[in-house]
C-alpha cells in the first residue's frame, strides 16, 4: 500500500493536535565562502552552491541568495498546493509557479541609505492543472496563502539575531543598533 499525501497530512495534523510539542521543528544550514563570492551551503545531507552573476562580482556558477529566495517561495507554494489539494479533496494534476522580483541594487551597494537592499516586490503566477470548479480553486488558494511557510516568512516580520564571532572568540555587538 502506498502512502498518499492526504494520509501524511492527516496523520501529522492528528499527531500535532494531540502533542503540540511534536510540531516544533528546527531547520539549520551551514555556509562557508569557498572562493570569491562563491559559497558552499550544507543543508542536511545536501550541498547547495551559491554565487553571484558576473555583473555583481561573481563567477555565475550558481544562483545567488535572492534567487534562492524566489526558488524557496515557488517550491513551497507547489508543495503547499499539492498537500492542501489532496487534503481538501480538490483534484490537482499539476502545479507550477513562475516568480520574479525587483531589487534596486543601490541599497545593496550603499548608494542610497533610503533604498532597501532586499526585494521591493515579488510577483508571479501559480498555474494549476485541475478540473476543479473555480470556487474550490479559490478555497484552495486561500488555504495555501494562509499556510505556506515561505510566503509567511516573506510577508511577516521574523525576528533574526545574528551574532558575530571572530575565529577563536566572540565579538560583542549591539544588535539593537543594527
Amino acid at each position: 500500500m502506498s502512502v498518499t499525501y492526504r494520509d501524511v497530512f492527516t496523520a501529522a495534523r492528528e499527531t500535532f493536535q494531540r502533542e503540540p510539542g511534536a510540531a516544533d521543528a528546527t531547520f539549520s544550514v551551514e555556509s562557508r565562502q569557498t572562493e570569491g563570492l562563491k559559497s558552499a551551503v550544507t543543508v542536511r545531507q545536501f550541498r547547495v552552491d551559491v554565487d553571484e552573476p558576473a555583473a555583481l562580482g561573481g563567477d555565475d556558477t550558481a544562483p545567488n541568495p535572492v534567487e534562492y529566495v524566489l526558488a524557496a517561495l515557488a517550491s513551497c507554494q507547489e508543495i503547499t498546493y499539492r498537500l492542501y489539494a489532496d487534503q481538501l479533496g480538490i483534484p490537482l494534476k499539476n502545479v507550477a509557479v513562475s516568480l520574479s522580483g525587483d531589487i534596486d541594487l543601490r541599497g545593496f551597494f550603499a548608494v542610497d541609505d533610503d533604498v532597501r537592499p532586499g526585494y521591493n516586490a515579488i510577483e508571479g503566477t501559480v498555474t494549476l492543472d485541475s478540473d476543479a470548479d473555480p470556487a474550490d480553486l479559490r478555497r484552495l488558494k486561500a488555504a495555501v496563502d494562509r499556510h505556506c511557510p515561505v510566503l509567511d516568512i516573506l510577508r511577516q516580520p521574523t525576528p533574526v539575531s545574528l551574532g558575530l564571532e571572530l575565529k577563536g572568540g566572540r565579538v560583542e555587538v549591539d544588535t539593537a543598533a543594527a
